[in-house]
């Protein structure tokens, strides 16, 4: 599995997370607009990270972790927060408040760690002459 296929499941249980756990992000009242407004906030965060990517490629030691880590939990913070000024203005996503914003960018980013870790390594094939 590709480093890019392994961060968008990351970025989806991240945000399905965030949405469920943290009182100060409202993703609908009915399930339909639950369902559009985490997808909505999914394809912001994965496009986002897509473009902008701050992470390892694949499994590294627990120093530059912890460095990739860090600068990738502040482009998550920033993406929430983007996402909070979107939010209303693409679905009935809310989000309330700069601890939530925090909070859901550790979660996101712990979630797409961990799930780059779990994955199983790339391998690159080379060709014998």
């Amino acid at each position: 599995m590709s480093d890019q296929g392994r961060r968008k499941p990351g970025v989806l249980v991240g945000v399905s997370l965030a949405g469920s756990l943290l009182p100060g992000i409202t993703l609908g009242a009915e399930t339909p607009d639950v369902i559009l407004s985490v997808l909505a906030a999914t394809l912001v965060m994965a496009v986002l990270t897509q473009l902008i990517h701050i992470g390892p490629s694949g499994r590294v030691p627990l120093a530059p972790l912890a460095a990739f880590g860090l600068a990738g939990f502040v482009q998550d913070a920033l993406i929430w927060w983007l996402l909070s000024w979107l939010g209303p203005k693409i679905g009935h996503l809310r989000i309330e408040g700069l601890d939530t914003i925090l909070l859901a960018a550790l979660i996101t980013r712990a979630t797409v760690l961990l799930l780059s870790q779990l994955a199983p390594p790339t391998t690159t094939e080379t060709a014998e002459d």
